[in-house]
């Protein structure tokens, strides 16, 4: 027997979604859901089938990862009662990570061909040393958030999770002589709002956020001791939903 902990870890905040199982720091397998918006239709048999694969049953998971926002208010609190059940079910561990680290981390997945530096350590890929993850907010505004590649050889969050308009972060980032990449579901419908000089797009593969990438970012707090608050875990919306009030 292992004494790494089971992980499952679980992407719900965007168009796509995706669970993860791990032991420790080992990806053992990832699901990604059949079609946009599936998460309450598939994220139960995904999980039981990865279960299933590995001889599992989810009573021994250990920890569970979860993307807590900004991102869809129904995806979110899909994970953050997941999260909570399991809790109080199992005494499962919670992680919560940030949605839009989720989404910048897929650029670790770009091909050590691009990579520059000598170093084993140096992840930079040429010429990515700017990217932004963007995702709808819906009115017209988008989740953003800014990453730069530092002399230290890491990645730092330049700009922190913001609401912004496609044509203030246009005016705002987009600079000629060192260009900044997006990446991003948000930019599915809305890549043409972003388009000037000085911005590029990844290619498609990279926008979508991934449950591996959830348990790459948990694990790392949760070897620092980072673990949520099941009591006072909340989704990090950045701004409250709509509510309609009927009158009679």
């Amino acid at each position: 027997m292992t004494s790494e902990p089971l992980i499952l870890a679980v992407e719900t905040s965007g168009r796509g979604g995706s669970v993860a199982v791990a032991l420790g720091e080992r990806l053992l397998a990832e699901t990604t859901f059949s079609g946009p918006m599936r998460h309450s239709a598939e994220i139960f048999p995904a999980i039981l089938g990865l279960m299933e694969r590995f001889g599992l049953k989810p009573r021994q998971i250990e920890q569970i990862h979860i993307s807590i926002g900004p991102g869809s208010f129904t995806g979110l609190r899909i994970a953050t009662t997941l999260a909570k059940t399991m809790h109080l079910a199992n005494g499962a561990r919670i992680v919560a990570v940030d949605t839009l680290d989720v989404i910048a981390a897929n650029v670790l997945d770009l091909t050590a061909d691009s990579t520059v530096g000598n170093s084993s350590n140096d992840l930079r890929p040429a010429g990515y040393e700017r990217v932004a993850a963007i995702l709808d907010a819906k009115r017209n505004q988008f989740f953003v958030a800014v990453y730069e590649y530092t002399s230290d050889a890491i990645w730092k969050k330049a700009v922190p999770d913001s609401l912004m308009t496609a044509a203030q972060f246009v005016e705002e980032f987009a600079r000629t002589d060192e260009p900044i990449w997006l990446l991003g579901d948000g930019l599915v419908y809305y890549n043409d709002r972003f388009s000037a000089e000085g911005i590029r797009f990844l290619d498609e593969k990279y926008w979508i956020a991934r449950a591996s990438k959830v348990h790459l970012l948990g694990w790392q707090k949760a070897l620092a001791g980072q673990f949520a608050d099941p009591v006072t875990l909340q989704p990090a919306y950045l701004r409250k939903p709509d509510v309609t009030i009927k009158k009679d």
